[in-house]
């Protein structure tokens, strides 16, 4: 008999290994699969994401001209970002000071129901790949603020 820890543990070795042989593959010519990295960086602070429910996951990539910001806006879920060119200006509550500037290679997460605003504040465009993980049925970002303390609780 093999216990369901046991499984756990062999399924996450072969998920492991698939990745690694897929990766190792995709370099080789005339591969029927291929895997592009778009971008990569670093994030220096522990990521702890939960999720209750049904969760849409969309990949999204943002360009922001220089002097255009998202606007203050919230989210319902979670955020994880990567700086791809550029510098972002970063206003929100949980950086000290109220404002943090990402450039290339670093990346951002951003919680629920808190107000915060991206703006380009240099001179070449910002251009980021954003993942946002996303109750069922709720908007990427939430443009009205009455609505951000809610959205700690939806």
């Amino acid at each position: 008999t093999v216990s369901f820890k046991k499984m756990k543990i062999s399924s996450a070795l072969t998920i492991s290994i698939c990745a690694a042989l897929i990766a190792s593959c995709s370099s080789l010519p005339d591969t029927p699969v291929a895997v592009e990295t778009l971008s990569e960086g670093e994030q220096s602070e522990p990521v702890d994401i939960a999720f209750t429910g049904v969760t849409d996951v969309n990949f999204s990539k943002i360009i922001i001209a220089p002097g255009a910001g998202t606007g203050p806006h919230c989210h319902y879920g979670n955020v994880i970002g990567l700086i791809e060119e550029g510098e972002l200006t970063h206003y929100a509550p949980t950086h000290s000071g109220g404002v943090y500037v990402y450039g290339p290679g670093e990346s951002l997460v951003e919680g629920s129901g808190y107000v915060h605003e991206g703006v380009n504040e240099g001179s070449t465009d910002v251009v980021l790949y954003v993942t946002y993980m996303t109750p069922d049925g709720r908007p990427l970002a939430e443009k009205d603020l009455s609505n951000c303390d809610e959205s700690e609780e939806s």
